[in-house]
């Protein structure tokens, strides 16, 4: 998902935009597609994640519901675009939008029936249409457009994110939404399925001069990876890390697996070491 800048735009009588020169692709979105969708999404979040910790969901729950937010976020991976559309529906409970790569959009063309909107990347007026698009879609509280400013995956550690311009144009330009950051990390630790972390920050200025506000909104993500990443050590040093986060989904604990594994260390142990009690009392011999 993408920004980019260019010419501009125009709106036609029905809301939608005409790029010269472009292939913008506006939002189709569909109650009940996006219902059953956003179901299907959750459902696999829960049925992968072992745990999904929020920090700040308080305070961008009720910005959501003084103003329509932008919400940047870093992209990193597969799930990027499952996870906004679970925070959206179901965290937030907010009408969200998102930028899309156009040519994935076309590939994946149900995507915009869960408010997913194109932009060809090779086309700078395409990009400014998009612009104007998002614009429009944030005109009131309860509406959400999402941005990865990277326009594509990129590997998580890496700094500076590398943030594209349009973003900060998209909020020069929407004076009534707030510019809310957020960073998303996926960790794999001593369990066998990893955990989700999504931090909220507060609200970054939208400025007039679009290089130092794409500065400006790159370092409030970089932040927020950061929170995470200073919230994950401390856990592994044995402190409280997680005492700002929420934790919002948490997998029931499958019995077998443990189960398997101690009857695997029974059998397995070397001869003249004690072996541990098996289940119902029992040792081995």
């Amino acid at each position: 998902m993408v920004v980019s800048l260019g010419a501009s735009g125009v709106l036609d009588e029905r809301g939608a935009v005409r790029a010269e020169g472009g292939a913008m692709i506006p939002a189709r979105k569909g109650r009940w597609f996006n219902a059953w969708f956003s179901g299907h999404a959750r459902g696999k979040i829960h049925g992968t994640f072992s745990e999904v910790w929020i920090h700040g969901l308080a305070e961008a729950r009720a910005l959501a519901a003084e103003a329509p937010l932008l919400l940047l976020a870093n992209h990193t991976s597969w799930w990027d675009p499952l996870v906004i559309l679970h925070l959206s529906q179901h965290v937030l409970e907010v009408d969200g939008h998102a930028m899309m790569d156009a040519k994935n959009l076309r590939r994946l063309p149900f995507f915009a029936k869960v408010g997913a909107f194109g932009v060809d990347l090779e086309s700078p007026a395409d990009g400014a249409a998009a612009i104007k698009y998002a614009v429009k879609l944030l005109d009131r509280p309860g509406r959400a457009v999402w941005v990865f400013p990277q326009g594509r995956e990129r590997p998580a550690g890496e700094r500076p994110l590398g943030f594209r311009p349009g973003a900060a144009e998209i909020a020069r330009v929407a004076r009534r939404a707030r510019v809310v950051p957020v960073g998303l990390r996926y960790e794999l630790g001593a369990e066998e399925q990893p955990k989700l972390y999504v931090s909220f920050g507060a609200p970054v200025a939208a400025l007039r001069d679009a290089v130092t506000g794409r500065r400006v909104q790159e370092q409030a993500v970089e932040a927020e990876l950061d929170r995470i990443h200073e919230a994950l050590c401390a856990v592994a040093d044995g402190g409280e890390g997680l005492a700002a986060f929420a934790r919002v989904h948490r997998a029931k604990e499958s019995a077998v697996g443990p189960l398997l594994e101690r009857l695997l260390a029974h059998w397995t142990r070397p001869p003249g070491v004690p072996r541990p009690q098996l289940p119902g009392g029992g040792r081995g011999g």
